[in-house]
């Protein structure tokens, strides 16, 4: 479903992503780790066609990144810790002008606001305004909105950042049970917790490179770590790259 071959991209003198390269099947959520400024998110973007690579290439769906962007964008669903919704609009409302955005009529909208309502326990959201949504209410909204149109792959970069237990636990619910439908997942997060409970593969990326890429179960053996927080640990620190951000010469 997502092949990534060696996606590089560089800021002025930082390099963000160095060669890298992983692959997603269907029906597999896979865990993106890496601490802050490890390319995490950048590599997210050029998947999504928000950011352009300065070399390789990157296929979803079969549909190459910068030759069918636009077409890549209507079979995705981006969903982060900062993205904001309107204001002034009802949940209900926002989800309908995106919904409209993407092609949909109004019956297809309120069918699906219907199943997204079961599946992310919206409640009282779909009729209050925007403005006065708790953080949690907030992004239940954002990833409704990402996956309106149900597109067979979605992005999530720490999508649980600042949701109180009920929220973080609907919204992992959510995130097994898309998968489970064939739909292809990465999902990015600095909760090892969670990556252990919805991922079978992740890949750890150090400085823009990707320095290890397996099972979760076998990084643990590998590592002798009893958990994942332990064997990502002990996977930075047997890197043989310095801790610090390479400036380009």
């Amino acid at each position: 479903m997502i092949e990534v071959n060696n996606i590089t991209k560089r800021f002025g003198l930082i390099q963000a992503v160095r060669n890298l390269s992983f692959s997603v099947a269907a029906g597999e959520v896979f865990g993106l780790l890496g601490p802050n400024g490890a390319g995490k998110t950048t590599t997210l973007r050029i998947l999504a066609t928000l950011l352009k690579a300065d070399a390789g290439t990157a296929t979803i769906g079969g549909l190459d990144i910068v030759r069918d962007a636009e077409r890549i964008r209507t079979n995705i669903g981006v969903v982060n810790g900062g993205m904001g919704l309107y204001d002034r609009l009802s949940g209900r409302e926002i989800l309908h002008y995106f919904g409209k955005l993407y092609g949909m009529n109004r019956s297809a909208i309120e069918d699906r606001i219907r199943e997204l309502d079961g599946l992310l326990e919206l409640g009282d959201t779909l009729e209050r305004r925007a403005g006065g949504f708790s953080t949690g209410m907030k992004q239940k909204i954002v990833i409704a909105r990402a996956v309106l149109h149900d597109p067979p792959v979605i992005f999530f970069d720490e999508a649980t950042s600042g949701l109180d237990v009920m929220a973080r636990r609907a919204v992992l619910d959510f995130v097994g049970n898309y998968a489970s439908r064939a739909r292809a997942v990465i999902y990015s997060t600095h909760v090892m917790s969670e990556i252990e409970e919805l991922c079978k593969r992740v890949a750890v990326v150090y400085r823009g490179e990707l320095i290890a890429l397996d099972r979760v179960d076998a990084l643990r053996l590998k590592t002798g770590a009893i958990n994942l927080e332990q064997a990502f640990f002990r996977i930075i620190e047997s890197s043989d790259q310095p801790r610090e951000q390479v400036a380009l010469t």
